[in-house]
């Protein structure tokens, strides 16, 4: 079954792809569809926006299945924000450095024991005359006070990951698949599509 994914992110559909290749051989980003259009992300959850986009995606353009996510970063002292406002948590036009300068602003002298956050992925599979699936996937951390290291992007400096003993940014893209929230959300679609097909 051909798959559009709604995303240019190329990487992001190389870590799609591996998980679900054998699901969706024929795989395809919404620019190589020659699709343009941009979903406003106005739902309060991942979930929402994940699912919105994917049904959006699959109307425009045609394809017998489209494929979303929507992500972002979950700090318990800030009652779950930047939550589904992490791209934009210091308001629209900002980027990265001042999404994280915001935050450690909000962060400003909470202690180590309560700097307790997550990155969430959910992701969802709109499929023509099906009911759309959506799978959330998280992974667990602790906020940093300062950055460390030099990949990823996002908050990845900023989100220390205890069983590697290194910030997001310090690990090897490999290393970050081989966790990342959002391999455990493709993990847990592939499963329910692995049921589906039993």
């Amino acid at each position: 079954m051909k798959l559009i994914l709604a995303t240019n992110n190329a990487h992001k559909m190389r870590e799609i792809f591996e998980i679900l290749g054998s699901d969706f051989p024929e795989m395809t980003t919404m620019k190589q569809a020659g699709l343009d259009i941009d979903v406003v992300e106005d739902g309060d959850t991942f979930q929402a926006n994940a699912i919105k986009k994917a049904e959006t995606v699959l109307r425009e353009s045609g394809f017998p299945a489209a494929l979303a996510d929507d992500s972002g970063l979950i700090v318990d002292a800030l009652d779950g924000a930047p939550g589904v406002y992490s791209a934009r948590y210091a308001g629209e036009g900002h980027d990265d450095n001042e999404n994280n300068a915001k935050l450690m602003r909000d962060m400003s002298g909470v202690p180590r024991e309560r700097r307790t956050c997550r990155f969430a992925s959910a992701v969802a599979l709109a499929r023509t005359g099906k009911e759309t699936v959506c799978v959330l996937g998280t992974v667990e951390g602790i906020l940093l006070p300062e950055p460390r290291g030099t990949n990823g992007f996002g908050y990845d400096p900023y989100f220390y990951y205890p069983p590697f003993g290194k910030s997001f940014a310090e690990l090897s893209a490999e290393e970050k698949n081989s966790v990342s929230h959002r391999k455990r959300a493709l993990e847990a679609l592939q499963e329910i599509l692995r049921r589906e097909n039993a």
